[in-house]
């Protein structure tokens, strides 16, 4: 697989993140460690516990590392689910946290695809 494939593969934007970082070896080191950071695991727990500022900040830094990726589909809803969290907590967070959770499942697996093929 190549990375162009696995950004069709998980909701991205390919032509972004190369116009942005330059560099396709660049890109896919940093693509392959986006499933190292625990911010999505530490999200799910949060909002289990309906901690909201800690809910907010992991759903923040999922959003940042996707705007930085062009990882455009868990972009938009880590989006979602932080403004919903910007000012205390939501009811809307669980099932906002349903689409993250089926938009990072599809990132991982296209990552995974990717690792594999290397």
């Amino acid at each position: 697989m190549t990375l162009q494939e696995c950004y069709g593969k998980l909701g991205g934007s390919y032509d972004e993140v190369i116009s942005r970082l330059r560099s396709e070896r660049l890109v896919q080191k940093f693509v392959l460690k986006f499933l190292d950071d625990g911010s999505y695991d530490t999200l799910v727990r949060a909002v289990g516990e309906k901690n909201q500022e800690e809910a907010f900040r992991a759903a923040h830094t999922i959003k940042g590392m996707c705007q930085n990726l062009s990882f455009t589909a868990l972009g938009k809803s880590a989006d979602e689910l932080t403004e919903a969290l910007r000012n205390g907590w939501s009811d809307e967070a669980p099932a906002l946290l349903e689409k993250v959770s089926e938009d990072y499942a599809r990132v991982a697996g296209a990552i995974g695809e990717l690792k594999a093929s290397l």
